[in-house]
């Protein structure tokens, strides 16, 4: 694409580090500050990477940035990607794209009005796992899909997160916290969400912290804990979602696609890579072989994308992590919550095509 992408980090937290090691071995990426509340964070990671350290306001008005890589507190991502916006420049958000999705519909709206790029995360889908069972799929390996399950089970992030409790607010739990990594698998590999219905819990209205200089204190819970929906995707295709911060752990296959020739298991969408099995009824279990996606990705690979497929050169809806389709997640998310609440189901009032697949790719 000629020149590197220049990139302005904010938000200088645990996730940034996956981020910073990406931005450090992609050529066509370049790190030319980083900014955070705290300041001296934000100088200590923009020295390790060779930038410079700065605060929110002084990133924004530093003309060699041409894009924000939003990587703050999900109550914070509409607030600081918004003003990026208004500066003019591309944003890459951390998942979810917001906290609501009255937020997220003001950033959409905002970077269309000023012609800018809106792109948000997880790209963990650009991996050759996930993109392994999406050429599956489209080769009609299973047939025509009927249905799929997700499912995510742990004990918390209290246990190994020294400043967990975000996790436990509105904008967070396991839902919207993990959820977004299989809602974007589960839509792109069968299509977007025309309705969903929902339950929820949260039956511990605390949680220890167990590491960190805060171990030992409690936080309060004030968002569900254990949520499960059933997602009608416009194909026909129903998902059943499972996403839990109250179990120990589970040997259920993270992503199962079955269809009227064949199941797939399809690897940790928290994950770029890993085996996609598939069973017919002529045959058990076989693993396939790697046949698409980003073979190096990696945290950042969703902005590497849109800047390779041109989004940044004057077609800002190029590239497939963009901010639709992260849009479109977070509503089929916030809907399971509201179905879980309401006790009726949801229309979706947004779609998206399907991004388009990755080829087998070395980068």
């Amino acid at each position: 694409m000629g020149q590197p992408l220049t990139v302005g980090l904010i938000g200088a937290g645990h996730i940034s580090a996956q981020y910073l090691a990406t931005l450090a071995r992609l050529d066509d990426l370049r790190l030319v500050a980083v900014a955070d509340l705290d300041v001296e964070r934000a100088r200590t990671a923009a020295e390790q990477a060779g930038a410079v350290g700065t605060t929110v306001e002084g990133l924004l008005e530093r003309d060699d940035v041409a894009a924000v890589l939003n990587l703050t507190v999900p109550a914070a991502h509409a607030e600081t990607s918004l003003a990026a916006i208004e500066a003019g420049k591309g944003v890459y958000v951390e998942k979810p794209l917001a906290a609501t999705t009255t937020d997220a519909r003001r950033m959409v709206d905002a970077a269309a009005a000023a012609g800018v790029v809106l792109g948000g995360a997880p790209d963990t889908v650009l991996g050759t796992g996930i993109q392994t069972a999406r050429a599956a799929v489209d080769s009609g390996m299973v047939g025509t899909p009927v249905s799929a399950t997700a499912t995510m089970v742990t004990p918390g992030h209290e246990r190994w997160h020294p400043a967990p409790d975000f996790y436990y607010q509105p904008g967070g739990g396991p839902l919207l916290d993990m959820g977004p990594y299989y809602v974007t698998s589960l839509v792109t590999l069968l299509g977007p969400v025309v309705r969903v219905i929902g339950a929820a819990s949260a039956l511990r209205g605390e949680r220890v912290i167990g590491s960190g200089p805060r171990a030992g204190e409690s936080i309060t819970v004030s968002t569900p804990s254990h949520v499960t929906g059933a997602l009608v995707h416009a194909s026909g295709a129903i998902s059943t979602l499972v996403m839990s911060f109250d179990g120990t752990a589970t040997r259920a296959a993270n992503i199962e696609v079955h269809g009227t020739e064949g199941s797939l298991t399809v690897p940790d969408p928290n994950r770029f890579t890993g085996p996609v099995s598939l069973a017919t009824p002529q045959d058990s279990w076989r693993d396939l072989p790697v046949s698409a996606g980003y073979r190096g990705a990696a945290r950042g690979y969703g902005l590497a994308d849109l800047h390779w497929s041109g989004a940044f050169a004057g077609e800002p809806t190029a590239g497939r992590a963009q901010g639709a389709l992260a849009f479109h997640v977070l509503e089929v998310m916030e809907g399971v919550l509201e179905a879980a609440r309401e006790g009726h189901s949801v229309t979706m009032t947004s779609t998206v095509a399907r991004p388009d697949a990755v080829p087998l790719d070395d980068r």
